[in-house]
């Protein structure tokens, strides 16, 4: 295995930046998806129409928080 970058370029400040990019969107993500879990319990029928609804969005309700399968 070869390293074709530039070894005088340290990236490790751009490293970091993206990786906290990325950790806000997946909180952002959680956070939509416990908002759409609850606008769901709210409007629906029982448990299993619940269940379904949820289902049908690709969300799995766990025990604190909703995530994506």
């Amino acid at each position: 295995m070869s390293w074709t970058g530039n070894p005088s370029h340290d990236n490790s400040g751009e490293n970091g930046r993206f990786a906290a990019a990325q950790a806000a969107q997946v909180e952002i993500h959680d956070a939509q998806n416990r908002r759409a879990a609850r606008v769901v319990a709210s409007h629906s029928t029982g448990a299993e129409d619940c269940a379904e609804m949820l289902a049908m969005l690709g969300l799995v309700a766990g025990d604190d928080r909703v995530s994506t399968r």
